[in-house]
């Protein structure tokens, strides 16, 4: 009964999605306040019956009932809970439900706390928000419905994909739809701002926060991801340029140089047209990574679906609003008022160069993601875009982005003195030549460019501090006036700051692990050593273990440090009972902000087995960094005037869209 109240609540959604859909829109365009105003409580229950439908299929596997198909197909009555609730998303059915259910807590976020938006336009963005409802709605009834019963219903399950039975995992995909989603607000408040004929500081200024938001949790699901491909994978790499992980990838570069662009509108209202399409094709890619991973023409880890039609329901949603959306952007983009005007060297042009770049490295990631699909699709020919191209390409066009990173914050706006800002880096830019210099007399082998990566990181992070000393003053004033400055600079100065030191951090855990790490593969019998790096590390016993819904032989291995024992690691293989899959359980060992990495062979017996070997200097700092950057970006979040509203828009300005001079 509970599949049924499901499935019963999902078709309620759609028709309320319907309504939300046109009603409020046809009021806008005749000036019905009644009509508009349905908008936000017709979105508030559309959330309501989309949660109760995801509730029902979370308890149909809680419950392990497995005369509903998807639960018998992706979960097992000896799963542990955690990975029962999780299955619920780690399958191609379940993971359009929390996609949905995200859309409409989005929406119904929008109602709630959009009640200093004008009216125009709040009805506008929850109508085309609905528009994107609807259309997955339909997808999920016709093509993918979770709820279908088998009848009689089979006594056990199949299990869940053995490789998917992972903390990471359970909370990657939540993570990342949170941000691919999170950006459909943006998506929608540049529709409607094209529709309603609205476009200033003001929606600038409600914007923010949404990418903001997207980018956080699209920036903590792309780590987690990568974190849990590196530990559980057991290849020891965190990055493959995977079409998966580009998919992600490429909405958060777009969403980055949207949040940059949004400060120069906020502030000058210039670059109106660039931020609007910067807002449409952050979620289009987000889309385009849906279509990527759920229509059957990528086969990864991620990729669930393989039904055509499945295939062509979202390549026409893809059409529909990408192509939608791009046309009316072109209708109406010619029409759009000039902002403010700012020379080259200033803070807006740093923005401008930072985002012409990120557009950049994003079209190449694009180029390289879909051109073997295209040429397969075309010719029939199969190649592989693999890390080279994408290192020859991506990198040189974000080494400028980092170069101009500290330059920006310190730049005045409308026109800036790029000497002065020089001036004012003189030290983060002595720190970064002496680290690079230390590095080379002191570090042995790696590229030889490598130290000037390490430099270049060094000099992102100092700049970024130097940014906040010269907000404070300091060394200019007394010291209790530097600290009382610090103390009353805004949150969305510190986030900026603590978001480019994140970057950093990134930067030096991406070139320590990429440049100085140390591997070893080598066949071990018991009681052997192998020395890696600084540790020796001694093959200690070999037996299997049995968990819950697996067995596993286990490898344990003794680390030593200058003939001191430092600790213990335990590799691993495990079936799992239900499917018969085998997964590698690499063993982990930190040491300050770098790791011994341990990954077996395919089989372990009882006297020897198979590893490959690592010790990733300063490996950590990857997603360390990444945390300090979601940091950085909750800082500008919580600003006040992110939560005081957006400043009411004056008369001289209110006619937004209008013919340009």
């Amino acid at each position: 009964m509970t599949a049924e109240l499901g499935h019963y609540a999902l078709v309620l959604a759609l028709a309320l999605a319907l309504v939300q859909s046109t009603l409020p829109i046809w009021g806008s365009r005749t000036g019905d306040d009644a009509l508009m105003g349905t908008a936000a409580p017709v979105a508030l229950a559309q959330a309501l019956f989309v949660s109760a439908s995801f509730a029902a299929l979370t308890w149909a596997y809680v419950t392990s009932d497995f005369s509903v198909s998807n639960v018998y197909e992706n979960s097992h009555s000896a799963k542990p809970m955690i990975y029962k609730i999780s299955g619920v998303w780690g399958n191609h059915e379940g993971s359009m439900m929390l996609w949905v259910l995200i859309l409409a807590l989005f929406g119904a976020l929008v109602a709630l706390f959009g009640k200093n938006l004008p009216q125009t336009l709040k009805a506008n963005v929850l109508a085309v928000q609905a528009w994107v409802a609807t259309a997955f709605l339909l997808f999920i009834l016709l093509t993918s419905n979770p709820f279908l019963r088998y009848d009689p219903a089979p006594m056990e399950g199949r299990d869940l994909n053995p490789i998917l039975q992972d903390v990471g995992l359970a909370i990657h995909p939540p993570l990342l739809y949170l941000g691919y989603v999170g950006f459909s607000i943006c998506f929608a408040f540049a529709v409607a701002a094209l529709i309603d004929g609205r476009l200033d500081a003001a929606w600038a200024r409600w914007v923010r926060p949404w990418a903001l938001t997207a980018w956080i949790f699209l920036t903590l699901g792309i780590a987690m991801g990568s974190y849990w491909a590196y530990y559980e994978l057991g290849w020891g790499g965190w990055w493959f340029w995977d079409p998966v992980e580009n998919a992600s990838f490429m909405p958060w570069l777009i969403g980055t140089a949207l949040i940059h662009s949004a400060i120069v509108m906020e502030k000058r209202e210039a670059l109106k047209v660039w931020t609007v399409l910067l807002a449409i094709l952050a979620f289009s890619l987000s889309l385009l990574g849906t279509f990527l991973v759920r229509s059957g023409v990528l086969t990864s880890v991620h990729s669930f679906a393989t039904d055509p039609a499945r295939g062509v329901f979202i390549l026409l949603i893809l059409v529909l609003f990408i192509g939608g959306s791009l046309s009316l952007y072109a209708w109406r983009a010619p029409t759009l008022k000039q902002g403010g005007l700012f020379a080259p060297i200033s803070r807006e042009g740093a923005l401008v160069f930072n985002n012409l770049f990120l557009s950049a490295a994003c079209a190449a990631v694009l180029v390289g993601t879909l051109y073997p699909l295209a040429l397969e699709s075309l010719t029939g020919e199969k190649i592989s875009v693999g890390a080279p191209f994408f290192n020859s390409t991506f990198v040189p066009l974000m080494i400028p982005v980092l170069i101009a990173m500290p330059f920006g914050p310190l730049l005045a706006w409308k026109r800036g003195d790029l000497l002065a800002a020089t001036q004012r880096l003189l030290f983060a830019i002595g720190v970064a030549v002496v680290v690079t210099i230390l590095i080379y007399g002191f570090v042995q082998g790696g590229p030889v460019l490598a130290p000037l990566a390490v430099g270049l990181a060094v000099f992102v992070i100092m700049g970024a501090l130097a940014d906040i000393a010269e907000r404070a003053a300091l060394w200019r004033v007394p010291l209790k006036v530097s600290l009382a400055r610090v103390r009353g600079l805004p949150r969305s100065a510190w986030g900026t700051a603590v978001a480019h030191i994140g970057m950093g951090l990134v930067i030096l855990g991406i070139v320590g692990e990429s440049a100085w790490k140390t591997e070893v593969v080598q066949r071990m019998k018991l009681g052997d050593t192998v020395t890696v790096g600084r540790y020796a590390l001694t093959l200690d016993s070999l037996f299997p273990r049995n968990g819950p819904n697996y067995q596993e032989g286990v490898a344990r291995f003794v680390v030593a440090q200058d003939g001191k024992t430092i600790g213990t690691m335990e590799a691993a293989k495990r079936v799992f009972t239900a499917r018969r899959m085998p997964t590698t359980e690499a063993a982990l060992l930190t040491h300050g902000f770098s790791q011994l990495y341990v990954a077996p062979g395919e089989t372990i017996t009882e006297s020897a087995i198979d590893v490959r070997i690592y010790d990733k200097p300063l490996v950590l700092w990857i997603w360390l960094g990444c945390v300090v950057m979601v940091i950085g970006g909750g800082l500008s979040l919580s600003d006040r005037r992110f939560r005081v509203g957006a400043p009411r828009t004056s008369r001289a300005r209110k006619g937004a869209l209008q013919p340009a001079e």
